[in-house]
């Protein structure tokens, strides 16, 4: 006698309980919520603080509702390294024995002072990819099988990010460029490339003004063109950035936005992809 269907379905969905309540997590930033969505899947449930793309995350401040978003998570993602300090502040005001956090700045072995934009570092995101399966593997031991397997679904959709990356390395390594803030750092360094004007890059990041010499340094960089593209951080306005930015194109000097949030509609991978295929069109061969 063959088993009655609703018997059978009923025995198929008991062998893969489904969470009666999905696991809370909190991202500072979208990007990192994006991978929490891949990889948590429809086990997870996903809130993103930074999103919006014409907010500058610098002078971001924390509402009640980010608080208590906060305060229930079970895992709580951030950036660390000064990038989201008003995280930390949240978790001290709201402690909880039941909730991992998880810094990836930590996790990649970074520290203050090191350049805080390491979404930019493709190897880095592969690692706090694992390390969130893995803890929600620990959380959730049911469906620990496919966090790992959509973990490496993850990783897989890597790879033709860093094959693109290795392909404009052989074409420019080398190549001195520019940037208004060190927002694209790890992916100029992953390219090979030369950045220039540093410390103009970290004065406009901290909200300082750059000294008379790096900005004259700077200007001369693009009208004599020592440097081949600029890159500006296209969400924060500062008056001298969008100087050199409107500088760099009366010179003809090739220039490339780069976000701080990922973009609407994207999923971290295309938005990767999408800055390299800008890299690849300013620069052709």
């Amino acid at each position: 006698m063959k088993p009655f269907p609703l018997l059978a379905c009923l025995a198929a969905l008991l062998a893969t309980p489904a969470l009666a309540n999905p696991i809370d997590i909190v991202a500072a930033e979208n990007f990192y919520g994006d991978i929490a969505r891949q990889i948590g899947g429809p086990e997870v449930a996903v809130t993103s603080i930074l999103n919006n793309p014409d907010e500058d995350p610098h002078l971001f401040e924390a509402s009640p509702s980010v608080a208590r978003a906060i305060s229930a998570a079970r895992i709580v993602v951030m950036s660390g390294i000064d990038y989201d300090p008003w995280v930390e502040k949240l978790l001290g005001a709201a402690r909880s024995s039941d909730r991992e956090t998880i810094v990836v700045a930590k996790l990649a072995g970074k520290k203050t002072g090191d350049n805080p934009h390491i979404w930019y570092d493709v190897a880095i995101m592969r690692g706090f990819a694992k390390t969130l399966a893995d803890d929600l593997g620990n959380a959730d031991p049911a469906h620990r099988a496919e966090y790992q397997r959509r973990y490496a679904q993850f990783a897989k959709s890597l790879e033709p990010i860093e094959a693109k990356i290795e392909a404009l390395k052989g074409r420019l390594a080398g190549a001195e460029v520019t940037a208004t803030e060190p927002v694209f750092g790890y992916m100029i360094d992953a390219l090979g490339m030369k950045s220039r004007n540093q410390s103009f890059q970290l004065a406009v990041m901290n909200n300082t003004e750059p000294s008379a010499s790096d900005v004259a340094a700077f200007e001369d960089d693009l009208k004599s063109h020592k440097v081949r593209l600029l890159i500006y951080n296209s969400q924060a306005s500062d008056p001298i950035a969008e100087r050199m930015m409107k500088l760099a194109k009366a010179s003809g000097i090739p220039v490339v936005g780069a976000n701080e949030t990922e973009p609407p509609g994207k999923t971290y991978q295309a938005w990767m992809q999408s800055e390299l295929d800008a890299v690849d069109h300013a620069l052709p061969k």
